[in-house]
């Protein structure tokens, strides 16, 4: 089973910028579509950006030309560029395969507050 570990979450001010990382076991990454997801305090998860393994991406509306999805196969890895934060882009972030998805990680935890 793949094993996936978020990182690069923080405290950050209104405006400001996040990288957050998804390192995935296994040597078939490349293979798959990834998505990074978020999930804030009372609320469901909801899906935030999505790349396909050729590196075609698509955004939820909220973060578009905000946030950037990138991927680096060699490294098993799967970025979150974050710029222009708010104040509602505070939640837990995670990432996973497009489907079916894997066990869940620990996510990171990105606050915007000033």
């Amino acid at each position: 089973q793949v094993q996936l570990v978020e990182s690069g979450g923080g405290l950050v001010q209104p405006g400001g910028s996040l990288r957050l990382s998804c390192a995935a076991s296994g040597s078939i990454f490349k293979i798959y579509a990834m998505r990074w997801y978020r999930q804030a305090p009372g609320k469901q998860r909801e899906l935030v950006a999505a790349i396909t393994s050729g590196g075609s991406t698509n955004y939820a509306d909220s973060v578009k030309g905000r946030f950037t999805i990138s991927r680096d196969n060699a490294k098993n890895t799967v970025y979150l560029q974050m710029n222009s934060l708010k104040p509602e882009d505070t939640a837990v972030y995670y990432c996973n395969r497009a489907y079916p998805p894997w066990d869940w990680g620990q996510g990171t935890q990105v606050t915007v507050s000033s």
